[in-house]
């Protein structure tokens, strides 16, 4: 077997689910193939598998072999991203924008950290400088959404979240951030479609089953709600989300008794 086929196997097996197969088989292509895009394969399924150690290590070593490979330093800052290692995530986002200061993605990826790491300011003119690059960045407008809601200015949230949709409607992020803001404000009825159409778009996004939750219950629609709150416990695995875990576990408690 060739190693594209190999490879193909694995990548195959990888969108079936089948990360233990997944695995295998880029570890194979591996063997025979020694390449950064190989590494980011085994990198990737990694990640998606949990095993942050390992994929740091498959990232090392694809870097060894071709230190500016844009797509091994994207997906090392956004594995400190989810590491919450914003300020390494910033530093690997900078040595993008280095290489090539047109990277809008590293240049809005690199807001988001700043984000995180609660620099507004810094993270508002980062994303700024990416729709002066592309003013159709998608990508870009989501993300100062985010920012202006940790300012609290709903209203110019609300205005960037609805220009990355016109920009990249398939996007459920921008949709689920709308029915969580339109929720606050009490306009149960946008918050249900946004939500509704979010879900759609992907039905593996655990925010979108709280929010929705917590809709049905104000509309008093009890066994919805708490099937949404269960299947965001059954989805939401992140440690990071502990709390809200419980305080959703101790919800469907409360409307069970």
């Amino acid at each position: 077997m060739s190693v594209e086929d190999i490879l193909e196997s694995g990548l195959r097996a990888q969108d079936q689910g089948d990360l233990k197969s997944a695995l295998r088989f880029f570890q194979q292509g591996l063997d025979q193939q020694q390449s950064a895009e190989n590494w980011l394969l085994l990198a990737d399924a990694q990640i998606e598998n949990g095993s942050f150690a390992k994929a740091h290590k498959s990232i090392s070593a694809g870097l060894k072999l071709e230190s500016g490979n844009s797509d091994l330093l994207f997906t090392l800052g956004d594995l400190y991203l989810e590491e919450g290692k914003n300020d390494k995530a910033i530093m690997v986002y900078q040595q993008i924008i280095d290489l090539d200061s047109t990277e809008v993605d590293a240049w809005v990826s690199k807001a988001v950290a700043q984000m995180n790491d609660n620099d507004l300011v810094a993270a508002e003119k980062t994303c700024q400088r990416a729709l002066e690059i592309d003013p159709e960045s998608a990508f870009a407008h989501n993300a100062l959404g985010d920012i202006c809601v940790a300012k609290n200015s709903a209203q110019a949230a609300m205005k960037h979240f609805h220009q990355a949709i016109k920009l990249d409607s398939n996007d459920p992020q921008p949709h689920l951030s709308l029915a969580e803001l339109y929720y606050e404000t009490k306009n149960l009825e946008q918050a249900e479609h946004y939500c509704q159409k979010g879900l759609e778009l992907d039905s593996g996004l655990p925010p979108g089953y709280l929010i929705l939750g917590y809709i049905c219950l104000d509309h008093d629609r009890t066994q919805e709600a708490v099937d949404n709150f269960q299947q965001f416990l059954r989805l939401e695995k992140s440690a990071a989300a502990k709390n809200i875990r419980d305080e959703v576990a101790a919800v469907i408690d409360g409307l069970k008794s």
